[in-house]
């Protein structure tokens, strides 16, 4: 439900409406809690236009739809498959949900009618959320952490026992005891829908491509291209023809995918990797964007945000109000989060390194692994759990 009138203080203050943000503040809204989530955007209307598909894991899809953000009108597209692959060489490997025995490996969603479903949710439901009004500065105190804001009718400040930061990156730099460190990959990602001469029969690619990594996610009837490579080629790209774009990613997926009937608007941008030393501060927990920001191979970012929410929101049931923000409930958040955060990071991380390099015998290599993955049974069932679980 919209706030109009501001309280001084709640015992959690959220920062951020967006997917991430809106699950915690729903789930601590079925525990109970004085919380507020706090969003900039001035209306459920007031969104900006954002073109990316999202391959959310079949546990994103479940806590999204307990949290009550999971609605048809999503239109998902299921993933059946994952198919990996290294153009130039025979490695390769398929990750299928019958394996796991689920429906869907995960499905592939609009981010801008996940982020509406999520602030029109907060709105309505039992969650309080302040709208129009932004977060310009965070402080810790001895007992609380004090929020400065800038609302449509001037600056007030409030109070929290303990404040949640899933998205506001820009204030990470004002957060005592919090250090962030940004690794540019030198590359922009494109994106773009492509529609299929066939049908994609719900099959998602992940294409290591010798001049960059290629994703192809099923998308309605398209697909929903993710073309990582260097800024100079990128712009060299994004002036190509219909035509002539269309063919240069059908060559990277040869013997694959049929090719392309037609391409929509294309679009880049930079790419790099956003880590903090610590995601608990005096007062105050990081989540989602706010705590990591990753490249977008294996598409791992907003579902390592959503677990962070629901772990945060698992942890905050077990505390009496009078403990929120002290420092044994935070490093207990911590030190839960720890190994799959720094896990899913490294991961991401490792495989930019590893396919980055055009050795001719690293080609090799990872050809072999590949086709080790594929014919270990355990060992991809393993991997597909972990990309669709998490590491526990």
């Amino acid at each position: 439900m919209i706030v109009r009138n501001l309280p001084c203080h709640v015992d959690i203050a959220i920062v951020g409406g967006g997917p991430v943000g809106a699950l915690v503040a729903q789930r601590l809204a079925r525990q109970g809690r004085n919380a507020i989530a706090i969003e900039a955007r001035q209306s459920v209307d007031d969104g900006a236009t954002d073109p990316r598909a999202l391959a959310l894991s079949w546990s994103s899809y479940q806590n999204l739809l307990e949290a009550g953000l999971w609605q048809e009108r999503l239109a998902p597209t299921a993933i059946g498959r994952v198919h990996v692959s290294q153009q130039g060489s025979i490695g390769r490997t398929e990750l299928t949900a019958e394996e796991l025995n689920l429906p869907a490996l995960g499905y592939v969603v609009s981010y801008e009618k996940l982020a509406r479903i999520a602030l029109e949710q907060l709105a309505t439901g039992p969650a309080q959320l302040a709208l129009g009004t932004r977060v310009t500065g965070v402080r810790s105190l001895s007992r609380f952490a004090e929020l400065q804001l800038a609302t449509q009718t001037g600056a007030v400040s409030m109070t929290a026992r303990l404040v949640i930061l899933a998205d506001g990156g820009k204030l990470v730099g004002e957060i005592d005891g919090v250090q962030q460190t940004v690794k540019s990959y030198n590359q922009h990602a494109i994106l773009a829908t492509l529609t299929p001469t066939v049908p994609h029969n719900n099959v998602a690619f992940e294409r290591f491509a010798d001049d960059g990594p290629m994703a192809l996610l099923p998308f309605g009837d398209d697909y929903m291209l993710i073309w990582t490579q260097t800024p100079e080629q990128a712009e060299a790209r994004l002036s190509l023809d219909d035509e002539t774009f269309m063919t240069a990613v059908a060559n990277r997926f040869s013997g694959r995918v049929a090719g392309f009937s037609a391409v929509g608007p294309r679009r880049s941008w930079p790419l790099a990797l956003k880590t903090l030393d610590s995601v608990v501060a005096d007062r105050m927990v990081l989540i989602g964007n706010a705590a990591q920001t990753l490249h977008p191979v294996a598409g791992q970012g907003l579902n390592l945000g959503l677990r962070d929410a629901a772990t945060l929101a698992d942890v905050i049931a077990t505390m009496p109000g009078h403990t929120l923000g002290e420092a044994a409930m935070l490093q207990r958040y911590a030190t839960l989060r720890r190994k799959d955060a720094g896990a899913v990071t490294a991961f991401t991380d490792n495989l930019i390194t590893l396919f980055d390099q055009p050795n001719v015998l690293m080609k090799h290599a990872r050809s072999l692994g590949m086709l080790a993955l594929d014919q270990i049974g355990p060992l991809r069932r393993g991997f597909a759990r972990r990309l669709v679980y998490g590491v526990k």
